[in-house]
């Protein structure tokens, strides 16, 4: 696989940063002063959707209809409100190792986010510097269908002007996963969160490590 690889393809929460913790605390916390159930664990779940993909299947399931767009806004505004209230999150252990590496190996890393969440995009820079640009990435704010749609990472194909055999997915989350595979890319699950590693080998990973820096650890053997 070496000989044709040109590009990494992370996914953020999770991957990037360890902020997944805090999403599903905000999502839990929001929907809750709402009377809406999603708990913290169902919120990883979701991971990857689009903010208003998640908030419309908690109103569809809750209230029996589509959440209004005015509903949609206000209640992602909260969330990222309490989202950013927490402590920053911090890096990934063993995502700034492994960034090295493949810059090393002059492969290109792209993000591949569903997230809208700013304060973690402009951080991008400062937490890994030097290692994306902001002209491959892709973003909630690029897409029209997100995790689990392949859309997002054919997108990061086409903006990185590469084929699906030339890349890899480094993804934590069921739907990223899912959408990885969907794209016809081959896709490493890392299970940094509380789901069975069962759940990520369902959605479609051809690989799965228990964390970022055992993905480091053994990134050489896997393209050898």
């Amino acid at each position: 696989m070496k000989e044709k690889l040109k590009a990494v393809l992370f996914d953020m929460d999770g991957v990037l940063f360890n902020s997944m913790p805090y999403h599903a605390e905000a999502w839990h916390k929001t929907m809750k002063a709402r009377g809406l159930d999603l708990s913290r664990e169902e919120a990883y779940m979701h991971e990857g959707r689009t903010g208003a993909a998640t908030i419309n299947i908690v109103f569809q399931r809750e209230l029996g209809r589509e959440a209004t767009p005015e509903e949609i806004e206000s209640i992602y505004k909260e969330k990222s409100v309490s989202f950013n209230s927490y402590a920053e999150a911090e890096r990934m252990p063993g995502a700034w190792e492994l960034l090295q590496k493949i810059k090393k190996e002059e492969l290109t890393p792209m993000v591949v986010t569903g997230s809208g969440q700013l304060s973690l995009l402009q951080r991008l820079e400062q937490n890994f510097p030097g290692m994306f640009r902001k002209e491959l990435m892709v973003t909630a704010f690029d897409v029209k269908y997100g995790k689990p749609d392949p859309e997002p990472y054919l997108m990061a194909l086409k903006k990185g002007g590469i084929e699906a055999g030339e890349a890899v997915v480094i993804e934590n989350a069921p739907l990223g996963v899912e959408a990885g595979h969907r794209a016809g890319i081959f896709t490493i699950a890392v299970n940094t969160g509380p789901l069975d590693d069962r759940i990520l080998l369902d959605a479609g990973a051809d690989l799965l490590f228990p964390s970022m820096e055992a993905l480091c650890e053994k990134w050489e053997q896997l393209f050898r």
